[in-house]
């Protein structure tokens, strides 16, 4: 089974859609198989958006994402990374299909409600950061 790391974002708990999302990847058969709520570090934060470091919006970035809690999961099932990105949607609001998490919820790009892993290392390297205690 392929695992991915997908989080729920600060206004996804603020507006109270984490069962709404959460029911999304579930209908698709992907499997929760660890959760927490948590409260992100800045350390934390600015080492799951490493790559954006050197862009403009990095700072923005780390504030909102430790503007309230989110709700980091590990996922799995058959092309668990593909498949929560599908159900995310585009990142950029006015790109997300109807039908996907940010085509019917989200309100702003950098806003998105959502995040989850692109590739197997990205996934391996989230999972890590973010339970520390699965091996």
């Amino acid at each position: 089974m392929e695992k991915t790391f997908v989080m729920i974002k600060p206004d996804g708990i603020k507006r109270g859609l984490v069962g709404r999302i959460i029911e999304r990847y579930e209908q698709k058969g992907l499997k929760i198989s660890a959760a927490k709520l948590v409260n992100a570090t800045i350390d934390l934060a600015e080492k799951h958006y490493a790559e954006h470091a050197s862009k403009p919006f990095f700072s923005e970035l780390i504030s909102y994402i430790t503007s309230g809690p989110v709700m980091a999961m590990v996922l799995e099932g058959p092309g668990a990374i593909k498949l929560a990105r599908i159900i995310n949607g585009a990142t950029k609001v006015e790109d997300a299909l109807p039908g996907t998490i940010r085509g019917d919820f989200a309100t702003s790009t950098t806003e998105n409600l959502v995040h989850a892993s692109d590739s197997l290392e990205s996934a391996q390297r989230e999972i890590a950061l973010w339970f520390p205690e699965i091996e």
